[in-house]
């Protein structure tokens, strides 16, 4: 098979939930301990640190992976959903898992695992086990893909454990309340090993990871509780941060969510290091300060061109999107335009009601089973005052938003991991 056979092969026989939903959606951890049987534990032959939450699960493992890799250590970095090519979810120190490793995968692989009946995700898991155990890396970030206590990575025995932030996202398999969603997102605490809880907004859900932890005899560090001399300025499409231990750092990551992902960052690295991490100074200078070049990392913030500028942001939930209306308050233009989609089972009302009245809009339909009709979207819309039209594809709709901007006008794309993933081949031929 080629690598494209290979990957329609993956999505036919074991269909994405990012791209079809709640129907490739497989809870529990019986098929991952098979595969992991199967496969002779590979993720025991590496360490682990486990970033679980509802939003910034990206940035952070990201951040981390790019300070680990400038500390000397060989890093794996297992994150999902994928952008523009299903290799962005398995790097090794920031270069993709190749083509030719995933095609023999399958290939060998195939007559013993499809008997397990593994979704897309349990598989792809695996292979990255497999992959990061073959590379004989030092320490893998692994990123939770929905929710923590059935989630596929909850295999593993990480060093660490990151908890991001709380926000109602996956509602429908994860519980209606912060509370229950925390409930959900604390199993990946483990017995007596540090976790690290970035934001806190409720004490109930504060009283879940506390009642979580000490059951698991585990050390819980709140971020926010911790290094009160931390402050972060935004300058210039980047952070500024000082704090005792790290004078004048640079965030290359400038979105707003990015303030608080860094102070939980900087409190893992303390974590680290008395765990036996040697992570020197300049290490979390560099990996912050070149992140993307480091790890491949897109779809934060990102500035796609200028005249007209162009942003994207993979914000997709209230929780991320109240950040982006945010950012998008400091930025000058003469007229801002949105290309706006959304998957069909997010809480659409909500996130409309934090989007500006005064923008013109351009609704448009990710190329994805899951994604909202953009007629729909654009009926719903209007109930919240905003105002344009409905495109079947993000290509058309970022195409008239260029089309309609003067030079001086602000572009920005987002809504939906999928509209992102759909815009940014219109601006990068490839991302080798």
């Amino acid at each position: 098979m080629t690598y494209q056979e290979t990957l329609d092969y993956l999505y036919r026989q074991m269909p994405e939930y990012q791209r079809i939903g709640h129907l490739a959606y497989k809870p529990g951890l019986d098929n991952s301990l098979r595969l992991d049987e199967m496969f002779g534990h590979p993720h025991r032959k590496f360490k682990t640190i486990h970033v679980g939450g509802t939003n910034g699960k990206g940035s952070i493992s990201h951040l981390l992976a790019a300070v680990l890799q400038e500390a000397g250590y060989k890093v794996g970095l297992y994150t999902s959903p994928h952008l523009i090519d299903f290799r962005e979810r398995i790097r090794v120190d920031g270069k993709m898992i190749d083509k030719q490793y995933v095609i023999d995968f399958v290939e060998k692989y195939r007559n013993e695992f499809e008997p397990v009946m593994p979704s897309f995700f349990e598989l792809s898991m695996e292979m990255a086990f497999m992959y990061f155990a073959e590379q004989k890396v030092d320490v893998a970030l692994i990123e939770v893909g929905l929710g923590g206590r059935l989630d596929s990575t909850n295999i593993i025995s990480p060093d660490l454990s990151i908890i991001t932030n709380i926000g109602f996202d996956h509602m429908r398999y994860l519980g209606d309340t912060l509370p229950r969603i925390a409930t959900e997102k604390a199993g990946i605490i483990k017995p007596h090993t540090p976790v690290v809880i970035g934001e806190i907004e409720q004490d109930e859900v504060r009283k879940v990871f506390v009642d979580k932890a000490n059951s698991m005899e585990a050390k819980i560090i709140f971020a926010e509780e911790v290094m009160p001399d931390y402050s972060a300025q935004s300058n210039n499409g980047k952070w500024h941060i000082q704090n005792n231990i790290y004078k004048n750092l640079t965030n290359e990551l400038g979105g707003f969510a990015q303030e608080k992902n860094s102070k939980t960052v900087l409190v893992a690295i303390e974590e680290l290091i008395k765990l036996g991490y040697n992570i020197p100074t300049k290490a979390v200078y560099m990996g912050f300060e070149n992140v993307t070049r480091l790890t491949g990392l897109m779809g934060r913030w990102q500035v796609l061109q200028d005249k007209p500028k162009v942003i994207c942001d993979t914000g997709h939930n209230a929780h991320g999107i109240r950040y982006v209306a945010r950012q998008l308050e400091t930025e000058k233009y003469q007229q801002l335009r949105i290309v706006v989609g959304m998957a069909n089972d997010k809480d659409v009302d909500t996130v409309l009601s934090l989007l500006p009245t005064h923008a013109t809009y351009y609704f448009a339909r990710a190329s994805v089973d899951r994604a909202l009709d953009e007629k729909i979207l654009a009926d719903k819309a209007a109930d919240f005052g905003l105002k344009g039209k409905a495109f079947h594809t993000v290509a058309t709709a970022v195409e008239t938003a260029k089309n309609d901007s003067a030079d001086n006008d602000l572009i920005f794309i987002g809504g939906s991991n999928f509209v992102v993933a759909d815009a940014l081949p219109l601006f990068f031929t490839s991302i080798e």
